[in-house]
């Protein structure tokens, strides 16, 4: 599967920086070829889904046993590529981080990427009126179908009075932000008093800065969400994310849209497409056996 950090890991852009040349790849999924003697959850033949930091572009791959799992019958390998990364982000994101409850109003940006989809589908799960934006009308039937209430044009100039019209004056309560830049300063503006603001990457390649005069006012928080390394650092979260996970999974809950599928040769061509805004909700890679 492909995730917008493997496109900046390319270009040296993502907090985590291999050493080139390198694999890129953060999300597989596949068959078990060989366990080390140690490992009893998973067995030679077993379909699983697994997670790495890089290696993900490849025939085979080597990952730590926790990293990989059983792939659920719910999942086809295809949405087990590319279910883990966008689940995990959705869910510390909203429910470790954002602490989102049922009735809140929930403003995630970029919500027909693999992230922002993902967190659409959790966010109604919850129990939240989800609000998304899309660039296209495509775009924006596509983030009605994955369960949104409502989808707005992100170059409306007019962004946050609609979503404040759409919440009877309130405001978002949250607001799930992957893409950052000058669309971010606007999504403030569409905050509620005393609301979460959740930064999860700059897709759009520009870091905002926030005024700090208006978090005053209103009071909102602002969050950083690290999804992968967070549970590293607190083994506590990772075991609650893991459950939290597992469930979702087996349940078959936010599998993936998959606008674009290519082989592996085409790794390059694969990229580019994500990097020009043209997949929506997710892409995989189909490798022959």
């Amino acid at each position: 599967g492909l995730n917008f950090p493997d496109l900046l890991m390319t270009y040296g852009k993502y907090q985590f920086r291999p050493d080139p040349p390198f694999v890129p790849g953060m999300d597989a999924a596949g068959d078990i070829l060989e366990v080390a003697a140690d490992v009893t959850h998973v067995a030679v033949g077993d379909r699983v889904m697994a997670g790495s930091k890089g290696g993900t572009f490849a025939e085979q791959l080597v990952t730590v046993a926790e990293q990989c799992s059983l792939l659920p019958a719910a999942l086809s390998y295809e949405d087990g590529s590319c279910w883990r990364t966008a689940a995990a982000t959705a869910w510390n994101g909203l429910i470790e981080r954002g602490r989102v409850k049922a009735s809140e109003t929930v403003f995630i940006l970029g919500a027909s990427g693999g992230v922002g989809m993902a967190a659409v589908k959790l966010a109604k799960l919850e129990g939240a009126v989800v609000i998304g934006t899309g660039s296209t009308p495509e775009k924006r039937n596509l983030i009605l179908n994955a369960g949104a209430d409502f989808a707005l044009d992100p170059k409306d100039p007019d962004l946050a009075k609609r979503v404040k019209e759409l919440t009877e004056g309130k405001g978002a309560d949250v607001v799930y932000d992957p893409v950052g830049g000058d669309l971010a300063i606007a999504a403030t503006r569409s905050i509620a008093f005393g609301g979460r603001y959740l930064i999860i990457g700059f897709a759009s390649g520009t870091v905002p800065s926030f005024p700090a005069n208006h978090i005053l006012i209103k009071t909102y928080e602002i969050i950083g969400v690290r999804a992968g390394e967070s549970p590293r650092r607190d083994p506590d979260m990772a075991k609650r994310q893991n459950i939290a996970l597992s469930k979702l999974a087996d349940l078959g809950a936010l599998r993936p849209h998959i606008s674009h599928r290519f082989n592996l040769e085409d790794v390059t061509a694969a990229l580019k497409t994500l990097e020009n805004r043209e997949v929506i909700g997710r892409a995989v890679i189909n490798i022959a056996p």
